[in-house]
């Protein structure tokens, strides 16, 4: 299924576990040296920026490609352009499969075409079946997945989350009224269940490839499940899907219940991130916490932003120095002890900047002196007794 080489995908996972190691100083340069020569990898581009210079020159190469088979093709079949989208996809996915078989993974060039095809596949299936958006989902749903599965491109499975998702709630609208009324209920249950589902066969991986793309999957379950039943979002969608009127005095159905989700919702994640020691869960939770913020500003609060502003300021400061002063002589578990998995010193920079800033500190001045000691000399008799 993998078109990619196996042994250079698992060279390449060694690789990046040495140079992990060879950050947090477990390892020297040359021992990394010797890994890196000794366990040939894939094509892989670690700069961003470069891996996006690439991508936008793929997307100039596969759009010149299929602008000389426009011209070529035609002056023979002027009528049938869904002809040509499937042929423009057919150019993406052979591109892509030259670029595996020259073991380019995530190098930019790679990336413009896997999903370049995709996306023009999507549109051709759109413009065959009338803009049918269950039919498009349900394929961009299949072809995504498999996508990922044979090239390991994490884009893909980005597109799987969303279409997939699409696909429960284009379904969902073909049912009716009471379907699209128990819409957000079906989300979250999809939610949280593909987050488990993630979670169980990371257990029982039997392929280490694929971890990065089923931890992609397992987040994104937890933001879809919190998102589905945030008020805001529910309130929203109800009255611009259904063309529900909330009256002044009145409220959305189950109205409690989507209050308590969107309070609690954040807290689990921020207590289960602590406790297992998983950091994307907590920074999810931060991030749901801050949004949860954002809904009671909107419908309950009303306050100027300078208030706002400084209410949590001083909330957040709380916070981070009694956390700090509990944490700070720990050694196991959670500390506020630096990471050796992560480059700490742009923090120390930073605090040293802020330091600076805020209390005005200078570097001290060397000031020489016109009074010279020692021989004598200036300032009376010195070691040698002369004036």
């Amino acid at each position: 299924m993998i078109a990619l080489d196996k042994i250079k995908l698992e060279n390449q996972l060694l690789v990046e576990e040495a140079q992990l190691l060879y950050k947090a100083r477990f390892i020297s340069k040359d021992q990394l040296t010797e890994i890196i020569t000794s366990h040939p990898a894939l094509k892989k581009q670690q700069n961003l920026l470069l891996r996006i210079g690439f991508a936008l020159l793929g997307i100039l190469l596969y759009s010149s490609i299929c602008g000389f088979i426009s011209f070529v093709g035609f002056s023979f079949m002027e009528d049938d352009f869904e002809i040509f989208l499937f042929l423009f996809a057919a150019v993406g996915f052979i591109g892509a499969e030259f670029f595996a078989n020259q073991n380019y993974s995530e190098q930019g060039l790679d990336d413009s075409f896997i999903i370049g095809s995709q996306l023009v596949l999507f549109g051709a299936i759109a413009s065959i079946t009338n803009e049918n958006e269950l039919i498009v989902a349900s394929v961009a749903t299949i072809v995504s997945l498999l996508t990922y599965l044979r090239y390991l491109n994490r884009a893909s499975i980005i597109i799987f989350c969303v279409a997939s998702t699409s696909v429960i709630v284009f379904g969902l609208f073909e049912l009716g009224i009471i379907a699209k009324s128990i819409l957000p209920f079906i989300v979250m249950i999809y939610g949280i269940g593909i987050y488990f589902a993630c979670k169980r066969m990371a257990i029982n991986l039997q392929f280490p490839f694929y971890q990065k793309g089923i931890l992609l999957v397992k987040y994104y379950g937890l933001i879809l499940f919190y998102f589905s039943g945030n008020y805001l979002v529910v309130r929203e969608l109800s009255i611009e899907l259904m063309g529900s009127e909330i009256a002044q005095n009145s409220d959305i159905s189950f109205a409690w219940f989507f209050y308590t989700f969107t309070f609690i919702v954040p807290g689990i994640y921020m207590f289960f991130g602590i406790k297992l020691f998983d950091r994307a869960l907590l920074y999810i939770g931060f991030l749901c916490f801050v949004f949860t913020l954002y809904t009671i500003d909107l419908y309950f609060l009303e306050v100027s932003a300078e208030i706002y502003l400084i209410v949590a300021g001083l909330l957040l400061f709380t916070v981070a120095y009694f956390s700090i002063k509990k944490l700070k002589d720990k050694r196991e578990g959670l500390t506020f002890q630096p990471d050796r998995f992560t480059n700490s010193t742009d923090f120390i920079n930073a605090e040293a900047l802020i330091l600076t800033s805020q209390f005005g500190l200078k570097p001290e001045n060397t000031i020489d002196s016109p009074m010279k000691f020692g021989d004598g000399g200036f300032s009376g008799g010195g070691s040698n007794g002369g004036y």
